[in-house]
């Protein structure tokens, strides 16, 4: 009997420990639920917050940007005026860009960004994009070069294609020091592709940076040469719609020997 008992009191304390660990473990469950609601209630706002201040502040922006267009045009400034006013222009586009980067990011992130594909001439889209872009790269004494078979057929979206372009586009710009040459070339390659390199003479990429240049976020060891900034989210945005539209992009690049960013697109398929 007094075994038994023994036994008896042995299995009630183990059931009572099991009971009390039971008990404990239901507790940090709860405060675990409670704690990841708080977090997704603070992303949810945190989301709601850059979309917002992203859509109000691209209107003025753009008006800034607008003005300093029209002033630009007028011819009648100095030396000195026009030196501002380039720097209100180069501000301006950085800020636009930078909040179509974090639109960019929340749409990827929260509905995918459907493709409207549609049959495209790659050549004319280029060959717009670097007309826009060689105002702003002539402001720091950077000249710009396209080469390419005209016409250049792709079916792909219309938006992919023009964020893909303006994100490289304005990276070779914003890295490459005064006077230098970026170098834009598009060729066949095999029976259903075309590959765009963009080539600058900026400082380059080390090994650490190439590892991760595609990655969201990444402060790289490049600085850009005028003081621009950047959200670090460029080269992801290129990544995430080249894939979407069935091409790859890679980088090649040496610290300080200039980096070429290659983009291959399939063609139209008529």
């Amino acid at each position: 009997m007094a075994l038994l008992w023994i036994t008896y009191q042995r299995l009630h304390r183990h059931k009572k420990l099991i009971r009390l660990q039971s008990d404990e473990i239901e507790r940090q469950l709860r405060e675990l639920m409670k704690q990841n609601e708080i977090q997704q209630r603070l992303n949810y706002e945190k989301q709601q917050i850059i979309s917002v201040v992203s859509h109000d502040l691209k209107g003025p922006f753009n008006r800034i940007f607008a003005l300093a267009q029209l002033m630009d045009m007028s011819g009648n400034l100095t030396e000195e005026q026009q030196e501002y006013l380039d720097k209100i222009h180069q501000i301006t586009v950085d800020g636009l860009s930078m909040m179509r980067n974090l639109l960019d990011k929340r749409k990827l992130e929260e509905s995918g960004m459907d493709m409207a594909p549609e049959e495209l001439n790659l050549f004319t889209q280029l060959h717009s994009l670097i007309k826009n872009y060689r105002t702003l790269a002539e402001k720091k004494d950077i000249t710009i070069e396209f080469t390419g078979p005209d016409p250049a057929r792709i079916f792909s979206d219309r938006n992919f294609i023009n964020r893909i372009f303006e994100n490289l586009l304005s990276n070779a710009v914003k890295f490459s020091p005064s006077g230098k040459t970026i170098y834009v070339s598009m060729k066949e390659e095999a029976e259903d592709s075309y590959r765009i390199n963009i080539k600058d003479e900026g400082p380059g990429m080390t090994l650490e940076d190439t590892g991760k240049i595609f990655q969201k976020f990444q402060r790289l060891s490049a600085q850009p040469t005028a003081g621009e900034s950047s959200t670090g989210l460029g080269l992801w945005i290129v990544k995430s719609l080249v894939e979407k539209a069935g091409g790859e992009v890679s980088c090649d690049s040496v610290a300080g020997k200039g980096a070429t960013f290659s983009v291959l697109l399939k063609k139209s398929v008529n």
